[in-house]
């Protein structure tokens, strides 16, 4: 060892401070850790050979897992920013006036996030929409306090759109809630806050899986195939476990981009009907169809039983505006307006008459014909670059709408092992494990396009196709590598 590697080896080793990080963000822990370590070297806080904690020992002391500070060390390694040695541990290898590697050229091509494009967003539609919003007579009291129920004239809006769509029955009532996320969560607060036992899809959207499993709720995940969920697994749980909820999503399903076919809603209406088990249909996907013809609501089809109809405008304009809404029996509406009051009185009213008027105007009916034809144009790139760019067995599901598909890439490739090495090469994702109930993927990821290019969404699964086929050809190389024989 010569001395400057035995100096190294005898620095003490720097205490870091706690980073803020948040299960919750769409950022992968590993990310985060990342960007506050590298935050951390290039504000000088730590130092130019400074020596940071193993792995193992940062693992502890911040309360993760070791696996996703190796990640976090390897992007930092990868950029030069720290150096390590076998034995010794990892190093600040950072001078303010050294020159870092660059990235591929074109910057990040983020497929992680299920949102729409900001780009089409309608501005000028929504600016004239503004002004006749704060212009109306009743722009003083949309200002003021309202009800827990929501803003009066967009719950009526919604609730005679519903009727006359079939999604509705005398005896519902609407509730407007900032987001269906809020709605998920009143309805744990309301119906699942004692253990009791949920049914959801699996894999499922992490959001939804998160503000049960939060409350101390039993979660059984059913699988999801190419028709949702599966059926029978799924009459089986109902018949023999009466759970409390089931919550599913018929329409472009988040992560899979399934779709239930319209006879398997009318099977799971009438088995939550015999086991007593109330329906929530998350329907926040159905107006991005994009091929085919739309189906009946579960609520719609179904014709017995308690069904709760979740939507919301986010995923087809201004999701920033948190505006959703759930649609249900009269007394579960007041058990859940109840709840809401209790966490933020209401939601915001300008956002809902802002809504209001854009649905109203004519303007949002334009926006979703809109909406749909470059989603159209968006999917057909999605799955032509995946077949053009991915390696041989790699599988992917076909959505006729939404904003994702799910892949599964041949193995032993595990996507959340590869994702540092995605980022690297500027393209990033969401590994299946974030969707996993209790039968995680390894080889799963989620790809979320609604918010690129038709460019970037070629450009963004070739970089993934090329950082795909470099690790395989680097594990088939590696010694000792065998494939597996066949099964007959």
């Amino acid at each position: 060892m010569d001395q400057s590697n035995m100096v190294r080896y005898l620095l003490p080793i720097v205490m870091l401070r706690t980073p803020r990080l948040s299960d919750a963000s769409m950022v992968p822990l590993y990310r985060q850790l990342y960007d506050f370590i590298r935050s951390e070297i290039e504000t000088g806080t730590l130092c130019d050979g400074e020596r940071l904690p193993a792995t193992r020992e940062l693992a502890v002391q911040i309360g993760l897992n070791r696996t996703t500070v190796s990640a976090a060390y390897g992007l930092l390694e990868a950029e030069g920013l720290i150096k390590g040695h076998v034995g010794r541990g990892s190093f600040v290898n950072y001078e303010p006036s050294s020159v870092r590697p660059q990235a591929p050229a074109g910057g990040m091509i983020s497929f992680a996030s299920s949102r729409p494009s900001d780009v089409e967003f309608p501005m000028s539609d929504l600016s004239a929409t503004l002004r006749e919003v704060s212009a109306s007579a009743e722009m003083a009291s949309i200002l003021q306090l309202g009800a827990p129920g929501g803003f009066a004239p967009l719950r009526r809006y919604l609730l005679e759109h519903a009727r006359e769509e079939g999604s509705a029955r005398a005896d519902d009532d609407i509730l407007i809630t900032s987001g269906c996320q809020q709605a998920l969560d009143l309805l744990q607060r309301v119906l699942a806050a004692s253990g009791e036992t949920v049914v959801v899809e699996d894999p499922v959207y992490h959001g939804l899986k998160n503000v049960f499993a939060r409350g101390g709720t039993r979660l059984l995940g059913v699988s999801v195939g190419r028709d949702g969920a599966d059926l029978d697994a799924l009459s089986r749980i109902l018949k023999a476990e009466r759970p409390q909820l089931a919550v599913l999503t018929p329409n472009f399903q988040n992560p899979t981009g399934a779709t239930m076919p319209e006879e398997s809603r009318h099977r799971v209406a009438e088995a939550a009907y015999a086991s007593g088990t109330l329906l929530v249909e998350n329907d926040i996907y159905g107006d991005l169809r994009y091929e085919g013809e739309p189906l009946p609501t579960i609520k719609q089809s179904g014709g017995i039983g308690q069904v709760a109809l979740m939507r919301s405008f986010s995923k087809l304009a201004f999701p920033g505006l948190r505006v959703g809404w759930v649609i249900a029996p009269r007394p579960l509406i007041a058990r859940l307006a109840e709840a809401k009051q209790w966490c933020d009185l209401h939601t915001d009213q300008l956002s809902q008459a802002v809504l209001l008027r854009f649905a109203e105007s004519g303007r949002l009916a334009e926006h979703r014909s809109r909406m749909r034809a470059s989603g159209a144009v968006r999917l057909r790139t999605v799955l032509a670059a995946c077949a053009r760019h991915l390696p041989q067995g790699t599988e992917w599901t076909r959505p006729e709408g939404g904003m994702s598909l799910w892949v599964r890439l041949p193995e032993p490739l595990d996507a959340a092992e590869l994702l540092p090495r995605a980022e690297r090469a500027n393209v990033s994702y969401l590994p299946g494990r974030h969707f996993a109930v209790t039968r995680p993927d390894p080889c799963a990821l989620r790809l979320s396009f609604g918010a690129l290019t038709p460019e970037q969404i070629e450009e963004g699964i070739a970089r993934l196709g090329r950082v795909c086929r470099e690790e395989l050809q680097r594990v088939s190389s590696a010694p000792g590598y065998e494939t597996a024989p066949a099964v007959v």
